[in-house]
């Protein structure tokens, strides 16, 4: 059995599904279901059970046999704007550190970081604590669960993986609400009212976009190199302006237009200049598969936009 955390979520679904194309569906789904709605994301999956992650923290064991094949831990609280150090620790570090202790000499354990450690990035993005400095408690919170599985390295039992994403875009992604890409936003525009909105300037902004199925290939390349450990960025490689999505993605709506709105005035001195993961040390993992181009990814992702509202319809079949 597999366990994914947070597999009723973005990232986590995705994954399910990716472990479903390989004939997987001994999988234990983790998750939060207070907000219903995520259930839709669960709707095409193919699982043996689903926990919720408050009954599963007490006692882990008691729902396994016998050790999993592996841990994928994407759940957390992603949500940069959570002002409750508290429960930010509690969720994002505290029950992560429960879960590795978990998995130290039975299986592999996989789990999502952030680029969110970088902060403003001005000291570069390569996976060193000298290029650290994030800039919320979020941040923060993979920050010192980064810092923790570093001292265990060097004594673990088993694989450990950390990943840090940079923005991550594509379908099963309408739960996050304000938090989802800037994808799902100009669709949602595209379709209301036919403005992409941008902010002025927005030539200037720049990202790491990386579509949702790469990083799902990240990490089935690590459950498949056991002998890995560490931890890793996982991006695209390139930054591109939000300027030049917003063109990529108005190409898909016939009549919509992007409208220059003005930069507000909270958000100056704020606001992320740039990003780009450094694929140094990923490459130098194994890794090799190209990333997907930004313009390969949008029209993939408009795609299930359009077809399904932004969800997978039906299951995925295991390649022949």
């Amino acid at each position: 059995m597999f366990l994914v955390t947070g597999g009723a979520g973005f990232i986590g679904s995705n994954l399910v599904r990716g472990l479903n194309a390989r004939g997987i569906d001994d999988i234990l789904i983790v998750d939060d279901l207070e907000h219903g709605d995520k259930h839709r994301s669960l709707n095409s999956l193919e699982f043996t059970d689903l926990v919720d992650y408050r009954k599963f923290g007490d006692d882990p064991a008691r729902y396994f046999a016998k050790a999993p094949e592996a841990i994928f831990h994407q759940g957390a609280c992603s949500d940069t704007t959570e002002k409750n150090g508290r429960f930010m620790l509690s969720v994002n570090y505290e029950y992560s550190k429960l879960l590795l202790e978990y998995a130290q000499g039975r299986c592999p354990f996989i789990y999502a970081s952030s680029a969110a450690v970088y902060g403003d990035g001005d000291d570069g993005f390569v996976e060193a604590p000298r290029c650290e400095w994030p800039l919320n408690v979020y941040g923060f919170s993979k920050q010192l669960f980064d810092r923790y599985v570093r001292r265990m390295l060097p004594r673990s039992r088993s694989q450990i993986v950390g990943l840090r994403y940079f923005n991550v875009y594509g379908p099963q992604e309408n739960h996050k609400g304000r938090m989802a890409s800037v994808v799902l936003k100009f669709h949602e525009q595209a379709t209301s009212h036919g403005g992409l909105k941008i902010f002025e300037g927005s030539e200037r902004f720049l990202r790491d976009f990386v579509f949702v199925d790469d990083v799902v290939a990240v990490n089935l390349h690590f459950l498949d190199t056991p002998g890995v450990s560490g931890i890793f960025n996982c991006g695209s490689g390139e930054a591109r302006s939000f300027t030049e999505l917003a063109r990529l993605t108005v190409a898909h709506y016939d009549g919509a237009v992007i409208v220059e709105i003005p930069f507000p005035d909270d958000l100056k001195g704020k606001y992320q200049a740039y990003t780009c993961a450094d694929l140094t040390h990923l490459r130098a993992s194994g890794f090799t598969r190209p990333m997907t181009s930004l313009a390969d990814g949008v029209a993939a992702y408009v795609k299930v936009l359009k077809d399904s509202g932004g969800y997978y319809r039906r299951p995925v079949r295991p390649s022949a």
